[in-house]
């Protein structure tokens, strides 16, 4: 699945969150603009896939995104090979260092998330709180209050 199937997806799932929101702002004299993979109410999300350098462009991307919105940067791996690959090592230990928001998502999972949603009944979001879902994607651990991402 390419990035921005899988983050169509994703986005999707997590409290109506718009993908590819565009953002201008005021560089040399001119508007400039970004696009958000993922943005919801509270975060902009940037994802990447696990297997490409191009990964490291996320963590950039989303700090920059929180600075222009003022929301909470994050940045979701899709790992698809079921390993903490070279990408996904430096991404989670960079993340952690500079305090940003890092998820690391099964693209297999997100798929079946997604197929399944109609018959799951959520309330204000559709996160899995617990089990064996929680691991493939633990969105649950950047829930503030329980309201959604």
């Amino acid at each position: 699945m390419m990035e921005t199937q899988i983050a169509l997806l994703l986005c999707s799932l997590l409290s109506g969150g718009d993908v590819e929101a565009r953002h201008d702002f005021a560089n040399l004299g001119g508007t400039r603009g970004i696009r958000v993979d993922c943005e919801t109410a509270r975060h902009v999300i940037e994802i990447g896939l696990d297997d490409r350098a191009s990964a490291r462009d996320s963590l950039h991307q989303a700090l920059f995104a929180a600075e222009i919105t003022g929301k909470t940067p994050l940045v979701v791996l899709i790992d698809r090979d079921g390993r903490e690959g070279r990408y996904e090592y430096e991404m989670r230990l960079v993340a952690a260092r500079l305090g940003v928001g890092y998820v690391r998502c099964a693209e297999a999972f997100v798929q079946r998330w997604r197929a399944t949603a109609p018959w799951r009944r959520a309330e204000g979001h559709d996160i899995p709180m617990a089990g064996p879902q929680r691991g493939l994607c633990d969105l649950a651990s950047l829930l503030e209050d329980g309201n959604g991402v």
